[in-house]
């Protein structure tokens, strides 16, 4: 503000110069996504500093740092331009209803919706499907999300539950000895203990199951269950894993289920939706289709348990 009015901004042209820089941290990175020369990066992010009345970086002599106001400005720039490039990619394709966008979590993508998504491209051939993989929780109100799956703490009759998940122990067949035909509890000690970030849930199941008495090996932990799941198929041991990551694997035989009593868990999947889109025919189609997968799932469950 100066004299007590605000100045208007008369130019956008500076805007998409100085996400960029922001985003890097740096003039001389953003020239290389922009095809620009640093110089000009720096000469547009002036120009928009003079317009604006207030600085948006602190200059050092080997690097450059958001000032308070200017990360203000990055996150509101950032999420408008990420606005205006999905409104115009929905524009190109010619139509908003027929491009999905969904995002889920790393494992769910690739152990539980790439391996049934050619089901429900199948009944819908027209709608182009983008996926985002991202462990981070997205932004709802933002264009480029119609629709999120996903995973942390449920609690029975949240209208968006879609699964309570359940940890089983799941192993490789490779790991059977000639003539053996499965492994029980008590070949537990025999193999190391695979586990997803810590081997707590793997001390309940034992405890559940009165095992816990024995020597066991808990030397490998994984930071996601996609990965835990890829270690058991290859056969690096025993894991304790989320039954919706695993169950593509069983049903191919690649896993077997070792017979015993579950874990408590309090965790599963939820499903939501971007509350402009909730009434949009791609919307309704899609949670109409994992909602039935969903219930498939849980048959599977309730058989296997």
């Amino acid at each position: 503000m100066h004299g007590g009015r605000v100045k208007p901004l008369r130019s956008l042209s500076g805007l998409v110069d100085f996400e960029c820089a922001a985003r890097w941290g740096s003039f001389k990175l953003a020239a290389q996504e922009l095809h620009k020369t640093p110089a000009a990066i720096s000469q547009q992010v002036k120009h928009l500093e003079d317009s604006l009345g207030f600085a948006l970086f602190t200059r050092h002599p080997r690097h450059i740092t958001l000032t308070e106001k200017g990360q203000e400005l990055a996150i509101a720039v950032a999420r408008m331009l990420g606005e205006l490039r999905a409104k115009i990619g929905a524009l190109q394709m010619g139509n908003e209803e027929s491009v999905l966008r969904i995002s889920t979590t790393h494992s769910f993508a690739i152990k539980w919706l790439v391996p049934r998504m050619h089901r429900f491209t199948k009944l819908y051939p027209e709608l182009d499907i983008r996926l985002d993989s991202n462990d981070a929780v997205v932004d709802l109100e933002d264009a480029g999300t119609d629709v999120a799956v996903r995973y942390g703490p449920v609690s029975d009759g949240d209208p968006a539950l879609l699964f309570r998940e359940r940890l089983i122990a799941v192993y490789s067949p490779d790991l059977l000895a000639p003539g053996q035909t499965e492994l029980t509890l008590a070949d537990l000690p025999r193999f190391p203990l695979l586990y997803e970030k810590s081997p707590e849930s793997w001390l309940q199941l034992l405890n559940e199951n009165r095992a816990l008495k024995g020597k066991y090996d808990f030397s490998r932990g994984y930071s996601h269950w996609g990965v835990l799941a890829q270690a058991a198929v290859a056969g690096q041991g025993i894991a304790l894993v989320a039954y919706g990551i695993a169950c593509q694997d069983i049903l191919k035989g690649a896993l077997k289920q070792i017979n015993c009593r579950s874990a408590p868990f309090d965790s599963g999947y939820r499903f939501l939706v971007n509350p402009r889109k909730e009434n949009m025919p791609k919307v309704q189609r899609f949670r109409a289709w994992i909602m039935a997968e969903m219930d498939e799932m849980r048959r599977q469950l309730e058989q296997s348990a």
